[in-house]
């Protein structure tokens, strides 16, 4: 492993990292948002002490037997806030953060509010491909990461991509597996001395990050090769969490159960974990969405709420009726990330005894929720309108011309959360936005109370679960499979899933191809293992369009027609 020294980022590195590569909102719409309320010029971390003041004994994050006061919370994230700016991680600096869920991300993603590093919400099950992609990309300073989690040695992988990525200096491992050149963050957390407290929140305090600065960095779905950054402000992002909380009714009783990975924008701030500890609530966390781990926690804890994509409220449902769980305590599951069948959507209100809530949004900005006032027909049959009162949105033809309401087409839109383009991604900025409307890719029509019916949508992705899967990442990857000629993926149906991706190959002459083949190769490539294609088609030449291109069309109806796949 190369050696590395302490990174310190200096200020004008600080402007490079959270402006350089942040386009802006025009001045006249940024004074339009701060007169409305929306923006309040006060940075995320300031809420931290805030929140502890308010409910210092109330109980703010419970994982299994940890559990968490309010003050309780507030100390850790301190401790770990001043942790990392010993380690030269303070304003401008950016950690991926590819935890499991857990106290140890709550109390990380708190920490790096208060000392002004920008997280990069990535996953668990990344691997070196994304993590150094997007290290390289986003310039950041440090990593963090499980110790041995599901059998595979994340601070191995960590140093991996540590030696990838110039900017990258530090390896932080929350877990039991720390190496001696490794930060080992429970250990700030579990220094208890109460005596220093007072200094590390005026520290802090004295020294915050602006509220116009990079808060968190989330990725994109990943519709065009490997994930798009997003950079989130602390203004634009406070009131994302904030009003999702308001419109969804959370208030200082609410249970939420985080069983989707917490890196995504829906579990973290939609209102998720951040709009849970705004207004005083419980966050309760389990590291994965099994039914039966989902069910105990929820009689456990007295969950409230919980969220989810389709493919794991189906589970859920399905598992009810064997089960019969204690779902007494349960008020509200939200449901969203991909399309929701209004059939499925009346099962999980029967099986589950509660409201479901359809949700519409993307880590782009954009959220829609279905009222509570909505009728149980609209809220079966649409995902919800937009929350704020500023978002404005438009729904397009092919040639930009608006279409009429009942018509589907291309959802556009911009708003008081929605970034202006993506991070340090000009070429990718040309096709996604326009005029600073954002270019979704998703068709939509409006119901005609004003609710939105997603369709289907524009851009090539396999949405497997919720997991968004670039068909054009996978394709250059498998293309350089020994013994591939030529590759397109594409989604196929799946029950559980909603889709899969399928790999349609054409072998080099006299060569074969295998769907093990193409997984040994991805996986060496430390490519995430929901990425990898689940099924196989060979073909002796690939079907093309009119003008030469691939004709996706074609691989689906081959694929339908056939019952077996490798």
């Amino acid at each position: 492993m190369a050696e590395r020294t302490t990174s310190v980022v200096t200020d004008d590195l600080a402007e490079t990292i959270l402006r350089g590569g942040v386009t802006p909102w025009p001045d006249d719409l940024a004074e339009t948002y701060r007169a409305a309320g929306y923006w309040r010029d006060r940075p995320l971390g300031d809420l931290v002490w805030e929140w502890a003041e308010a409910r210092p004994h109330g109980l703010a994050v419970v994982d299994g037997d940890t559990r968490f006061t309010y003050r309780e919370l507030a100390c850790a994230a301190d401790r770990v806030a001043v942790l990392l700016r010993e380690r030269g991680l303070g304003r401008g600096a950016v950690l991926l953060v590819a935890l499991p869920n857990g106290w140890e991300l709550v109390v990380l993603f708190l920490a790096c509010l208060r000392a002004g590093v920008a997280p990069v919400m990535m996953l668990p099950a990344h691997r070196d491909h994304e993590l150094a992609a997007i290290g390289r990309r986003a310039g950041a300073a440090a990593i963090a990461v499980p110790g041995m989690f599901r059998e595979y040695d994340h601070p191995a992988m960590a140093d991996r991509v540590r030696d990838q990525v110039p900017s990258l200096s530090e390896v932080l491992v929350c877990g039991d597996d720390v190496g001696a050149h490794h930060v080992d963050v429970r250990a700030a957390v579990e220094d208890v001395s109460a005596d220093d407290v007072l200094a590390r929140r005026a520290h802090l305090d004295a020294t915050p990050p602006a509220a116009s600065d990079v808060a968190v960095f989330l990725l994109s779905g990943g519709t065009t090769g490997l994930s798009k950054v997003i950079a989130r402000t602390h203004n634009d992002y406070e009131y994302n969490a904030r009003r999702s909380a308001e419109v969804c009714g959370f208030d200082a009783r609410t249970v939420y159960l985080a069983a989707l990975p917490a890196g995504h924008n829906f579990p973290l701030a939609s209102p998720g974990i951040l709009g849970t500890l705004m207004v005083g609530g419980t966050v309760v966390l389990v590291p994965s969405p099994s039914p039966s781990r989902v069910f105990e926690t929820i009689a456990a804890e007295r969950v409230t709420v919980v969220a989810a994509v389709p493919a794991v409220l189906s589970r859920w449902v399905a598992a009810v009726e064997s089960a019969r769980p204690d779902l007494t305590s349960l008020r509200l599951v939200q449901v969203g990330g991909s399309l929701f069948a209004k059939e499925a959507y009346r099962r999980a209100v029967d099986a589950l005894g509660c409201r479901v809530q359809q949700v519409y949004g993307m880590a782009e900005g954009l959220l829609c929720y279905v009222r509570e006032t909505d009728p149980d027909d609209v809220a079966a049959a649409t995902q919800g309108r937009p929350i704020s009162d500023h978002d404005e949105l438009r729904i397009v033809d092919p040639s930009g011309v608006e279409v009429h309401d009942g018509e589907s087409g291309e959802l556009l839109v911009r708003g008081p959360y929605t970034p202006r383009g993506y991070f340090q991604a000009p070429e990718q900025n040309r096709e996604a936005f326009t005029d600073g409307w954002y270019r979704t890719g998703d068709l939509v029509q409006r119901h005609p109370g004003g609710n939105l019916v997603v369709v289907g949508r524009t851009k090539d992705v396999v949405n497997r679960g919720g997991e968004k899967i670039s068909a054009d990442e996978i394709e250059r990857l498998v293309q350089a499979v020994d013994g591939v000629a030529d590759v397109a993926v594409i989604a196929v149906p799946d029950p559980e899933l909603g889709e899969r991706a399928c790999a349609c190959v054409v072998p080099r002459s006299g060569r074969t191809v295998t769907l093990q083949d193409i997984g040994r190769a991805l996986r060496a490539a430390g490519v995430a293992e929901f990425k990898i294609p689940e099924s196989l088609l060979v073909l002796r030449e690939m079907p093309q369009t009119s003008v030469g291109k691939t004709d996706k069309n074609a691989l689906s109806r081959i694929v339908t027609s056939r019952t077996h796949l490798a």
